[in-house]
């Protein structure tokens, strides 16, 4: 149903992202909008597939790793896919646990300067 579909601008709008990131997905071919001349146009699956897109950034996978998520998504039964998943998230979950132990070093390193200099203006 027509009505069912996003325009570009709508899509932009609805996802909060710029008309730049946009094209560049479907220029990579996470998502393929219906075109119809020279306007695009969005169906409930390319909009399903760009709320995974965004999610897949927020958590911080690759767009590489986003892409080969959508391919099983597109293919696979429902365990497959929950079991790709899992894999993915635990590999994620390992990487960020180790970025945030080193952050927090770094924060405490930044700490104990800031105070040493703070107390030498004292």
């Amino acid at each position: 149903m027509p009505s069912e579909r996003l325009t570009f601008k709508d899509m932009c709008s609805r996802f909060d992202v710029t008309p730049r990131t946009l094209r560049y997905y479907e220029y990579i071919e996470l998502i393929a909008p219906e075109k119809e001349g020279r306007s695009r146009f969005y169906s409930p699956r390319e909009v399903a597939r760009m709320t995974l897109i965004l999610r897949g950034r927020k958590w911080g996978f690759s767009l590489e790793e986003i892409r080969q998520w959508l391919e099983i998504y597109g293919k696979a039964g429902t365990s497959e896919q929950y079991r790709t998943f899992v894999e993915a998230a635990d590999r994620q979950l390992a990487t960020l646990e180790g970025e945030r132990e080193s952050l927090e070093r770094v924060i405490e390193d930044l700490r104990r300067a800031r105070d040493d200099v703070e107390k030498s203006i004292s």
